[in-house]
């Protein structure tokens, strides 16, 4: 499947987990247990969202965009994965790995800008509670998830425009999960500096851009947390916070730790193990992090669970 040295490749040869055909089945039942996992698990908390009355807050409005958006991030990946592991190696297409760089860069950027918003949201909750239900109305909430779709739409059409400008040749094999940044980058032939710093510049508008907001308006929200004279109110006050932080750690934890160990030149191997993280483990885990962590969650979960349980008894 490799291309000669010269000629520039129109199609990528993923093979990516296949140096153990024996771990091919168990791998593939693993992934697709993951991924049913998510898919249940988010389309569950975006039903609960949209059926609950009291979960018609911004933050469980910002909480069921996030479950759309991990939906549809984890299903960018996650099938080719398999297809990979079914197959012992997948063929990908020019313009294919195009369309997936581009879907998941929007998404993941999406992703970014909506943690974002969520501890702008707590910000707020934690430091001016009286003035809450009015600065975070239905328009403000409806204006700050349309502003992330634009920002990563934007942030999506450039990055893409940039890396799929290069030329690739050489070997066409890549032992990477999708078509990301890094492997793609070992394939290009000529000069790149260009596109790569075009790259980096709008990369600093999506990570650490979304970074700073959160880590600001964490700071304020430690400082109101201090001032609380009680340790019960101050604990309650923490809890408010403790699924935000723990989705945020988790996103960006893996996403700062994968790009770290390409730029200490680690291997490509250990980094797939990574992505697998931020691809198919994280957005598995957030909607567990939210009901888990939240009573309001539970709740709900509980009265669909009891109505489940009616309308069968109904039926019967």
């Amino acid at each position: 499947m490799a291309g000669k040295n010269h000629t520039v490749l129109t199609e990528f040869f993923f093979t990516t987990f296949t140096e153990h055909p024996e771990l091919g089945l168990p791998l593939f039942l693993c992934f697709l247990g993951l991924y049913v996992i998510t898919l249940l698990g988010n389309s569950g908390m975006v039903i609960l969202i949209c059926t609950d009355s009291r979960l018609s807050t911004p933050m469980y409005f910002f909480l069921s965009h996030l479950a759309s958006v991990d939906i549809c991030y984890s299903s960018v990946t996650t099938p080719q994965v398999l297809a990979i592991l079914l197959e012992q190696g997948l063929v990908v297409s020019y313009e294919c790995c195009a369309a997936q760089f581009f879907f998941f860069t929007f998404l993941g950027a999406i992703d970014c800008y909506l943690l974002a918003a969520m501890a702008y949201d707590r910000y707020v909750a934690v430091c001016q509670p009286l003035l809450y239900v009015t600065i975070m109305t239905k328009k403000t909430c409806v204006a700050l998830v349309a502003a992330a779709y634009a920002a990563g739409l934007s942030a999506a059409i450039i990055r893409t425009v940039a890396a799929f400008t290069l030329s690739f040749c050489g070997d066409n094999q890549i032992d990477f999960v999708f078509c990301d940044l890094p492997p793609l980058l070992k394939l290009a032939c000529g000069d790149s500096y260009t596109q790569e710093v075009v790259i980096v510049v709008f990369a600093v508008f999506v990570i650490p851009a979304c970074m700073v907001v959160i880590l600001v308006s964490y700071l304020f929200i430690i400082g109101a947390i201090v001032r609380i004279p009680s340790v019960g109110g101050r604990a309650k006050t923490f809890s408010t916070c403790a699924s935000h932080i723990m989705a945020v750690s988790l996103f960006f934890g893996t996403l700062i730790f994968m790009y770290m160990r390409q730029n200490e030149g680690k291997s490509l191997q250990e980094a797939r193990i990574v992505s697998v993280m931020y691809t198919m483990i994280v957005p598995m885990l957030n909607p567990l992090i939210y009901s888990l962590r939240n009573k309001e969650v539970k709740e709900a979960m509980r009265k669909a669970l009891r109505s489940t349980k009616v309308f069968r008894r109904k039926l019967g």
